[in-house]
């Protein structure tokens, strides 16, 4: 398995507020990917976001045993989301100049040609499997809910003014829905995660000819970046990718 991450703080950002980290190296602890975009006034995203990363990468290397066994992955992750959920919305509740904050967060356990994911919020899971690419997450936006009951297309989500409104975040409430995902995954397979600093900025056809262009992980990450700041760069920009 090759891997390589890239983290800007994009054109029009004065700190990147996104966090991420990756585990791999551990006897017994499966490769793990973690992901984070922060919100909040002043720098409580840039907390949120650590914060976040922080637990989930403590919890997953604490309980090592529980990430191996396939039975309990997905109740594994479903927990440290929910402890990071915890441990956040008591940080900033007894702390005002952190009141409100709150975070994306989308963790991917990869064990035995599986990915299991753990995802709340709008940063996004992709998978590519002979130069086709498959959203593996669902954002979880106020446009994302009016495009499933019909109210806007897909394509009308695009230019929504409303589209980064986020309707579940981790650390905003005491209680957290965590979405669960498995799927199986094959030699060749590249997994891409990304915060939407690089989504907001790049079609998936545009992010799928970049990923295509090379074989090196590090390479692409490079060049979506670059290609999400020559855009713009309306925000922070994190990308993991991950060959099988």
């Amino acid at each position: 398995m090759k891997f390589s991450v890239c983290s800007d703080k994009g054109k029009i950002r004065e700190i990147n507020e996104d966090s991420y980290n990756v585990i791999a190296g551990y006897p017994g602890i499966p490769v793990s990917f973690i992901i984070a975009d922060g919100m909040g006034g002043h720098n409580s995203g840039e907390i949120a976001s650590k914060m976040a990363v922080d637990s989930i990468s403590s919890f997953i290397l604490q309980y090592a045993e529980r990430f191996v066994n396939e039975e309990v992955i997905s109740e594994a992750i479903m927990e440290a989301v929910k402890k990071a959920n915890e441990e956040i919305y008591t940080e900033a509740a007894q702390h005002k100049s952190n009141s409100g904050m709150g975070t994306t967060l989308t963790v991917a356990v990869i064990n035995n040609k599986k990915i299991y994911i753990g995802h709340v919020g709008d940063s996004r899971a992709f998978l590519i499997r002979n130069n086709e690419m498959t959203l593996l997450t669902t954002d979880h936006t106020y446009i994302e809910e009016l495009v499933k009951n019909g109210s806007i297309t897909r394509e009308e989500a695009l230019s929504h003014p409303k589209k980064n409104v986020l309707v579940r975040a981790v650390g905003c409430e005491e209680n957290i829905n965590v979405d669960i995902y498995v799927y199986d995954i094959q030699e060749g397979d590249i997994c891409l995660l990304c915060t939407d600093g690089l989504t907001n900025m790049l079609s998936e056809n545009e992010l799928l000819d970049i990923v295509k262009s090379s074989e090196d992980p590090e390479y692409i990450c490079k060049e979506l970046v670059n290609n999400a700041n020559i855009r713009g760069g309306e925000d922070n920009i994190t990308v993991i990718v991950v060959q099988a």
